[in-house]
């Protein structure tokens, strides 16, 4: 993911990033609806990605936006795109945009400056809303926004409940207790349909926005890790194995404009999972959903110590994250699809000067940032090991002396890993680390003994650890045969797919003139493809596989590289000969 993240940074936020025109929205105003998000975005990812790098240029661009925006606050408190006596401005997405703001500085204080003036101004801004917003005479939260549903003010309950974990205000837990009691919504109890397991493309009428209502229950997760209520538990469960099941596609990313919800432009929940090969679909998987998606998981993955929802987000990394990633690193497609023109850049935003800036290309380097966040985290019987990538990781053990670790691996490109386990003194402990449910059968040894593990779940390796430890794993990296879902489309159950561990696999018109022509893959009865790796037709692609089928070889290559940014296409789903 290096690669990948240096070159976000370098030509993005380091590079054409505007953020002193983005900071001039909230001294002249906004001249388009919700644009005040976009200072909050771009400092979101930049701090993020200056928690892992400590690159010294960038902290200099993040303490100098963030003494530009301090400077714009107004005299109620406020750092908003409306004037005092608009606020809050429903149309405009007034609240919506402050929720940003206050992500945006939040991220700056946790993990680049604990600036004191910086937590002043969010209490500020914070009590601002408070004063504004809230039973009548206030505004009421769920009547105030751009869409039918208003459902983007709501999501405010984030940054409020961080900001009640900062300061312990009993003030802020109580404005984040009546944005629930409030629904969420207009017409809708979001939480309440969560709570009855009411599927995600029936929560909220005609506007069941994947990207807000993932952003909303993001904001409720961190509401039960204070409060702790079971009946909040239920809604967030409920609403993670429902997108997982009904609306995640194969790339780990969803929502759609078909069947369902057409006017919603490509981003609405509306089953997906099953209509993923709907013919009619033009537009698919928001970044900003996906992006979202895997901040919810994270927060259900420390929540509860299991290890499905990593396996959620490493789909989406390796496949729709990276598949919406410009190779020149300057940005992010706003929609994706699986078959035909995979990016596609067009959707909300304006252009700064020539550049196009949009609430995706904001929201994928968020994604890219937040990788170095969960790729190992702690717990209180010690490290988890969530991903697999390369790294040297700095940690502390459940006593608080020193930990290293260093995974050594190729993967995904094979399934071994090798960790080495370098406490300062030997200490026992636990390292857990995340068995893929996609893995069937793997090989885990400690110093070369084996350990017994399963699929799907975190091993638990409790023992005394002592300096150059290692742990040796072995994932079944292969090559399987995925059947296309039956949904509403006649024949729509009539595609194949092919995965290789954790990678999608696709056929690219850049390397294949015949990439869209039915096939019918060969495969064992374990739905095992024998495959073999070779070097990459093109200098860009990551991987590329031999594939056998009925009708002779053809070329696949790793979804993610597959470039249609000059109008080729991509076939991921591949229709079947008919027999």
């Amino acid at each position: 993911m290096e690669n990948d993240i240096q070159n976000s940074l370098v030509n993005w936020n380091k590079g054409v990033l505007p953020y002193a025109t983005f900071v001039d929205l909230f001294r002249v105003g906004r001249t388009q609806f919700a644009v005040g998000e976009m200072w909050g975005k771009a400092t979101r990812s930049a701090s993020l990605f200056y928690r892992y790098t400590q690159d010294p240029e960038l902290k200099t661009i993040l303490d100098e936006t963030v003494k530009d925006l301090l400077s714009t606050e107004r005299p109620n408190g406020s750092i908003s795109c409306s004037p005092i006596e608009k606020q809050p401005e429903s149309a405009t997405g007034d609240i919506w945009e402050r929720k940003y703001v206050m992500l945006g500085l939040m991220d700056y204080y946790d993990w680049v400056n604990h600036d004191p003036a910086v937590l002043q101004s969010l209490i500020r801004q914070a009590d601002c809303v408070i004063d504004q917003v809230g039973p009548a005479p206030k505004s009421p939260i769920n009547q105030m926004g751009w869409s039918s549903e208003k459902i983007e003010s709501s999501t405010i309950l984030e940054p409020i409940m961080r900001l009640y974990q900062m300061t312990g205000y009993q003030r802020y837990l109580d404005f984040a207790t009546y944005i629930i009691e409030a629904g969420g919504a207009k017409n809708h109890d979001l939480f309440e349909n969560a709570y009855n397991n009411v599927e995600p493309y029936k929560m909220a009428g005609t506007y069941p926005k994947a990207y807000e209502i993932t952003s909303l229950f993001e904001g409720l997760a961190k509401y039960y890790r204070v409060t702790g209520k079971p009946e909040v538990k239920r809604m967030l469960d409920n609403y993670y194995n429902n997108v997982r099941t009904k609306e995640m596609t194969i790339i780990g990313n969803g929502g759609a404009d078909q069947p369902y919800f057409p006017k919603v432009n490509g981003e609405a929940w509306t089953n997906t999972a099953l209509e993923q090969t709907h013919p009619n679909i033009k537009r698919m998987m928001e970044t900003c959903v996906g992006v979202t998606w895997m901040k919810y998981c994270s927060q259900l993955m420390r929540l509860t110590g299991e290890s499905s929802p990593m396996d959620q987000i490493e789909r989406y990394i390796y496949n729709g994250l990276l598949g919406a990633m410009k190779p020149t690193g300057d940005g992010f497609s706003y929609a994706n699809l699986l078959n035909g023109k995979k990016v596609n850049a067009s959707g909300w935003g304006r252009s700064f000067n020539g550049l196009l800036v949009t609430c995706c290309n904001l929201s994928g380097p968020v994604g890219l940032s937040y990788i170095p966040l969960i790729a190992v985290t702690n717990s209180e019987r010690g490290p988890v090991i969530n991903l697999y990538n390369a790294a040297d990781v700095n940690a502390t053990t459940p006593k608080g002396q020193a930990l290293g670790l260093k995974i050594e691996t190729d993967y995904p490109h094979s399934g071994k890993v090798k960790i080495h386990v370098n406490p300062e003194k030997a200490e026992r402990f636990a390292v857990q680390i995340r068995i893929p449910e996609w893995s069937k059968k793997n090989k885990v040894k400690v110093n070369g003994k084996s350990l017994k593990v399963e699929s799907g779940q975190y091993a638990i390796i409790d023992r005394e650890w002592k300096n150059n430890d290692r742990i040796e794993i072995e994932f079944e990296m292969i090559a399987r045969v995925i059947d296309g879902p039956q949904g509403s489309a006649p024949g729509s159950e009539n595609f194949q797919a092919v995965t290789w561990g954790p990678i999608v696999l696709a056929r690219d018109e850049n390397i294949d003139p015949t990439f869209n022509q039915p096939t019918k893959i060969k495969e064992n009865k374990r739905g095992v493809v024998k495959v073999t790796k070779t070097t990459p037709t093109r200098s860009d692609a990551r991987m590329e596989f031999i594939v056998p089928t009925t009708k002779g070889n053809i070329r696949m290559v790793d979804y993610a590289s597959v470039n249609c940014w000059e109008d080729s296409h991509v076939c991921t789903w591949l229709p079947l000969i008919k027999e």
